[in-house]
């Protein structure tokens, strides 16, 4: 029987392991189809401005039709959101939010130590249409964070998961979030390995929860502060800065160059600070939502009475009367007339 379950599980994490490097290539394969059918839009319609927007969500949504077929495939029933990695439930706007705060505070405090040192240098672009771009931005990076999360946190994740444990799947998919922007303009190894800290602190959002809410606000809203509220370059990419656009001058372990501060190697002290901060204020959520309850099993352990028990059971059972015994009411001596506390009478 042991052997049987040896082999179970064995295939089961074979077939798990199978579904993740299936779904890594389809990935891939989506990410390119999506550039260039955004490419081809943008294109023919003029819309130039709003190919990163098409290219995340076309990405999104071939994602979406692909691990949904996977999970088919592996014959499991699930809903769309729970394959994306967004289950219902009441506290999903309060985990975005919570995520969304700490990203956004996690940036301040990236970006302080460079203000205190005179490196940014600000610019303010106010007409008409850098607010359209805002808001166009804003979108944008919402989109592409959600489908970040879904790459890397969502179906695939899960699947490495289930295969190999948390431990060696949140490794290997922060590496391979790190090794994914290598190509970035101005990347370096310190920027590289701030990635992969964040892989690392998005991974945990995700094993703290259970779900992509808490790990897709804490995302959006990092990139969004680093690239709209400050103007700064997100993973060396500057097309998101429109109202205000700063340039960032002096050490790159301060600055990150032109990588901007997700290249800096103070960040990387910010992000082991995130990792505390975000293990600490999900306790409730990990209590609920991850909180495997304890299931009987093995063999079941009825032993059998003593034989001197069933002996003696056998003997009250014989000597038992047939007709019930009367009960009999032992009224108290004390006379009805009084009470028990009061005095007696001569």
């Amino acid at each position: 029987m042991h052997a049987l379950d040896t082999t179970k599980r064995r295939s089961e994490r074979t077939l798990q392991f199978a579904l993740f490097v299936t779904s890594a290539a389809w990935f891939l394969a989506a990410d390119t189809v999506a550039a260039h059918a955004a490419r081809g839009l943008s294109q023919r319609f003029g819309l130039d401005a709003a190919r990163p927007l098409l290219t995340w969500t076309f990405l999104l949504f071939l994602l979406a039709v692909g691990f949904s077929i996977l999970q088919a495939i592996a014959k499991r029933r699930s809903s769309l959101r729970e394959v994306l990695g967004l289950p219902k439930r009441l506290t999903a706007g309060r985990e975005w939010m919570l995520g969304a705060a700490l990203g956004w505070g996690l940036v301040v405090l990236a970006v302080l130590p460079m203000a205190v040192a005179g490196t940014l240098h600000v610019q303010f672009w106010t007409q008409p249409r850098a607010f359209g771009l805002l808001l166009l931005n804003l979108v944008t990076l919402a989109v592409a964070a959600l489908a970040e999360e879904v790459a890397f946190r969502g179906y695939s994740y899960r699947r490495l998961i289930e295969a190999t444990g948390p431990v060696a799947a949140t490794t290997l998919m922060s590496l391979l979030f790190g090794l994914g922007h290598v190509l970035n303009p101005g990347a370096t190894w310190a920027s590289t390995l701030v990635t992969i800290l964040a892989g690392v602190l998005l991974s945990l959002a995700w094993l703290r929860t259970h779900g992509l809410w808490l790990g897709w606000g804490l995302h959006f809203a990092w990139n969004a502060s680093m690239g709209i509220l400050f103007g700064l370059p997100v993973s060396g990419i500057t097309d998101f800065a429109s109202i205000v656009q700063t340039r960032a001058v002096g050490r790159p372990w301060l600055t990150g160059g032109e990588y901007g501060p997700e290249g800096a190697g103070i960040t990387v002290i910010v992000l082991v600070i995130g990792i505390v901060v975000l293990v600490r204020v999900t306790r409730d959520y990990a209590w609920h939502y991850t909180y495997v309850p304890i299931v009987p099993a093995g063999y079941p352990m009825e032993p059998a009475p003593p034989p001197a028990h069933v002996a003696m059971e056998q003997m009250a059972e014989q000597t038992r009367p047939a007709a019930p015994v009367a009960l009999v009411q032992i009224l108290p001596s004390t006379p009805q007339t009084r009470s028990v506390g009061d005095e007696p009478k001569p």
